[in-house]
């Protein structure tokens, strides 16, 4: 199994900022912890986010979570759910700040997802709601297909997962945008018919950034999905 460094810089609500970077096999989930090494700011010990910073808040990243080869997603764990997805890059600079307002609590996490290739297709969908529900949906598109995204914690589609809730922000993160139709990951109602879609940004080229255009209310029976060319 391969490995690669994944790390970020977070500002907390006391001044400070502190350095996240760990070690994470390839193609497994793992946790992104606080830097073990004493001039990176992350403390003397490696430790989770909740712990390091129990009580504070995150206002801002000031480089996204970073891989040398490719990251899939990464998002702040609280109790087996998605708390807040996480912005992206891999192998390349990010020069935008992102806002963040989080409180952590003890046992919160941040996790991510780190691939060997920078080529693999595989393909995440990150939303936002309007009532603070985030969710991160994924796919590893195979061939001339329409691929469903679903959620990478229940397994259950775009529908299911936020009915009656309507997207605010979102953003997709794939290598693989040239052979979708649209460039984009599609929102498709219960009839079939696109109502919403978010480009397929790829991250080892420019920092992927959240986006409030395409944003679209969600039914029972709607599917993300990512209509591939070959």
């Amino acid at each position: 199994m391969t490995t690669q460094a994944v790390s970020a810089q977070l500002m907390l609500s006391d001044g400070s900022s502190v350095n996240m970077l760990s070690t994470m096999t390839d193609g497994t989930e793992g946790e992104v912890q606080t830097s073990a090494v004493v001039s990176a700011g992350g403390g003397v010990s490696a430790q989770s986010i909740g712990t390091f910073a129990e009580g504070k808040a995150i206002t801002q990243i000031i480089q996204p979570f970073t891989a040398s080869t490719k990251i899939v997603y990464a998002y702040i764990s609280r109790r087996g759910t998605i708390l807040k997805v996480l912005p992206i890059a891999s192998g390349v600079i990010a020069t935008r700040p992102y806002p963040c307002n989080v409180v952590l609590q003890a046992g919160d996490t941040i996790r991510a997802l780190t691939l060997a290739s920078n080529t693999a297709r595989n393909c995440a969908y990150n939303v936002v709601t309007a009532s603070g529900v985030n969710a991160i949906f994924t796919v590893t598109p195979s061939g001339a297909a329409t691929n469903e995204l679903t959620h990478i914690l229940t397994g259950q589609s775009i529908g299911s997962s936020l009915q009656g809730q309507r997207i605010v922000s979102h953003f997709c993160n794939s290598t693989d945008g040239a052979k979708y139709r649209g460039g984009s990951v599609l929102v498709l109602n219960d009839r079939g018919l696109p109502v919403g879609s978010a480009l397929a940004q790829s991250q080892t080229s420019l920092q992927v950034l959240p986006t409030n255009f395409g944003t679209c209310g969600i039914g029972l029976n709607f599917e993300a999905v990512a209509i591939t060319t070959s």
